[in-house]
């Protein structure tokens, strides 16, 4: 595979450390980061890219992720969940790449709501009549398909499904990355569901994978 900015970041790093003899207190730190934080690149990368709809975007996001992270490792509580907190640091960087873009959508958003607006009534999709295993049809879907119904979603409802569903992290993980109580999350995770599935019906209906739907 050719080298990427990655692997060029991840040798900026290994020099970096090289530079810390064992007894230097920041060894263990930098140490950790690479045992523990670099082995999540992958899981960044995944979730910038739906954020971004774009590869060296989505690049360049994770990078200044991995690179912030490192640069404030010491910061981070040992024993305590690595993806949590660099998914946290994501967010962060996203919000402020954003708001320095003058096309960039409301800030306030991207921070995240306590409470998501309730769907509206026409918009409700009826589980019994139209999606009667919706876990089975939604694992029917490619991954553009979901892709393109995510990006379609507010904010707050996409972060808590691209934690909890697309990297299955736990509640309480979720949770902590956006920095909600946990029943928030959870409130959240219904809406979103719902939500993804509503977007999601017209392919659903043109396939033939679902009928008897309300309103057709």
């Amino acid at each position: 595979m050719e080298p990427t900015r990655f692997g060029r970041t991840f040798s900026k790093v290994n020099g970096y450390m090289d530079d810390y003899r064992t007894n230097d207190p920041r060894a263990d730190a930098l140490a950790r980061f690479k045992a523990e934080a670099w082995p999540l690149l992958p899981s960044l990368l995944r979730v910038a890219v739906i954020l971004t709809q774009d590869q060296h975007k989505a690049e360049d996001l994770a990078q200044e992720t991995m690179m912030r992270a490192y640069r404030h490792i010491q910061s981070f509580t040992p024993g305590t969940n690595m993806k949590a907190w660099l998914m946290t640091i994501l967010r962060r960087v996203h919000i402020d790449t954003y708001r320095k873009d003058s096309r960039a959508i409301d800030a306030g958003s991207l921070d995240g709501m306590a409470h998501e607006p309730a769907a509206p009534q026409d918009a409700v999709i009826h589980e019994d009549s139209c999606w009667s295993a919706p876990d089975e049809l939604l694992g029917r879907f490619d991954d553009t398909e979901i892709e393109k119904a995510l990006r379609a979603m507010p904010d707050a409802m996409r972060w808590v499904l691209l934690l909890v569903d697309v990297e299955q992290m736990s509640i309480t993980e979720a949770a902590e990355s956006l920095d909600v109580a946990p029943g928030t999350i959870k409130s959240r995770a219904s809406r979103a569901r719902a939500r993804l599935r509503e977007l999601l019906l017209p392919v659903a209906s043109q396939k033939g994978w679902v009928t008897n739907c309300a309103g057709e």
